[in-house]
């Protein structure tokens, strides 16, 4: 068993106060974690029939070492004290001061105040925060933490709950299904159009942690959505596992968009799983920056079921020291002119590995499908380390397929240009990386555009000489 101690579980970097916390992985911590959200029994079966699943199936045997995960190690759901008996405030002034000065930080409530339709905030394990402007509530549009929605709304949420990931998918879905906590329910009704953003932010905290938020969004036929996931976590002298899991499904002649910036510590293990169904005549949108974790394996897939359904995904990877950066995409085609773009960009330095793992399957049903994947590649240094792994099958003659990949280092002339006009060595190289990733960060809201540049400015740092 673990060695962890109960002092080491709670050590924060701001003396986080604990009430429950659950390591090890038993039956008995699945029944607690189901208990703990009151949830119905048929949750609980799903958990524990993915317990079983999840000791029934193998690591992965592809992509980056796991090794130096230690699954026993991890605290599998962490509650901290709560100031109102448990009950997920909607009031920023309901939330722990210690809790909500993190979010301040990161400028969650300021943003919701500016240009945001709803918020949820969670912390470990926990949902401390969730609200919905008044006026999208009244159109009917549901956003709820995931627990909540499973007491409101159990016929809706369990229509949809791990169908397009059921647990046999992979073991770390399996585990997903039988730990999961927290996560976010969003529903938005048939005509109606949401296009300020949803939005919901996950903090981990404590030591050895581990976080299993569900995001399970349903947008109904002729509607629109906007949804933003941003994270981040401390960094601890141990492994931290995140595997959450993204369900998205795309009524008839409707508009999804989903963005994430992550940004997780990187002692995290990033697995990761998000999935898309799109009916006829909708879009898919995926804006990702990854960012942080000393292993990620995140590869977005949209299943394009309906005829003219559209998907497209544009994504950045930063890899420095100790990074292993796998991501990438998936797309399958079924419908009728149905139609795929991808663009991936990564950046490596300091002997960072960065690899791009996609697959484009167009089914004999998808006549006329297009795909289009264009990956990008910047190497910071000659110890850097960039991959392009596609995989393309096509099974009619109408279908096209273009896919284009570069990498290269910083171009020594750009480089020289800039310099001559004043600039320094490092403040050169940061506007060549600008310009690198700005396909991505002109597609994200202001404010995270903001934050993104900064994120990687900061990984930047120290990156040159």
């Amino acid at each position: 068993m673990s060695d962890i101690s109960l002092q080491q579980v709670l050590q924060t970097p701001d003396a986080i106060e604990y009430e429950v916390f659950l390591q090890w992985l038993t039956e008995d911590v699945v029944r607690q974690i189901s208990a703990e959200q009151n949830e119905p029994e048929w949750m609980l079966a799903h958990r524990l029939k993915s317990l079983d699943i999840f000791h029934s199936l193998p690591m992965p045997k592809r992509g980056p070492d796991l090794s130096g995960l230690d699954l026993e190690n991890i605290v599998y759901y962490a509650r901290a004290k709560a100031g109102q008996e448990g009950k997920i405030a909607t009031d920023w002034s309901q939330v722990d001061p210690a809790i909500k000065a993190k979010f301040e930080r990161l400028g969650i409530p300021e943003a919701e105040r500016k240009y945001l339709a709803g918020v949820g905030g969670q912390f470990d394990s926990q949902t401390v925060y969730h609200n919905i402007k008044e006026k999208r509530a009244e159109q009917g549009v549901i956003f709820e933490d995931m627990a909540d929605a499973l007491q409101s709304h159990p016929e809706l949420v369990q229509k949809y709950f791990m169908k397009l990931v059921p647990p046999t998918d992979h073991k770390f879905a399996a585990l997903h299904g039988a730990v999961r906590s927290g996560g976010t329910f969003i529903y938005v009704p048939e005509g109606v159009e949401v296009t300020d953003p949803l939005q919901a932010y996950f903090r981990m905290n404590t030591y050895a942690g581990g976080q299993f938020e569900h995001t399970l969004i349903v947008i109904d036929d002729n509607a629109r959505g906007d949804y933003i996931e941003g994270c981040s976590a401390p960094k601890f002298d141990t492994s931290s596992l995140h595997a959450g899991l993204v369900e998205i499904f795309v009524g008839k002649n409707s508009h999804m968009r989903y963005s994430s910036v992550e940004n997780r510590s990187t002692n995290t293990y990033n697995l990761n799983t998000k999935r898309s169904l799109i009916d006829d005549d909708s879009y898919m949108e995926w804006i990702n920056g990854n960012l942080g974790s000393c292993v990620t394996m995140l590869y977005p897939c949209s299943i394009l079921k309906g005829k003219r359904s559209k998907t497209e995904s544009i994504g950045i990877a930063v890899a420095g020291a100790g990074q292993n950066q796998d991501t990438g995409m998936k797309v399958i085609h079924i419908g009728e002119d149905s139609s795929s773009t991808i663009v991936s960009k990564s950046i490596s330095k300091d002997g960072g590995i960065s690899t791009y793992r996609g697959i484009v399957d167009m089914k004999k049903t998808a006549t006329g499908a297009v795909n289009s994947t264009e990956c990008d590649a910047l190497l910071m240094d000659d110890r850097s380390v960039s991959n392009t792994i596609p995989v393309i099958e096509t099974n009619h003659g109408s279908q096209t397929v273009a896919h284009e990949a570069s990498a290269g280092k910083v171009d020594e002339t750009e480089l020289f240009y800039l310099m001559s006009r004043g600039l320094d060595e490092e403040h050169a190289m940061a506007m060549i990386v600008n310009g690198f990733i700005s396909p991505i960060v002109k597609r994200l809201p202001l404010e995270y555009a903001g934050e993104l540049n900064k994120l990687i400015e900061m990984e930047m740092e120290w990156s040159v000489g």
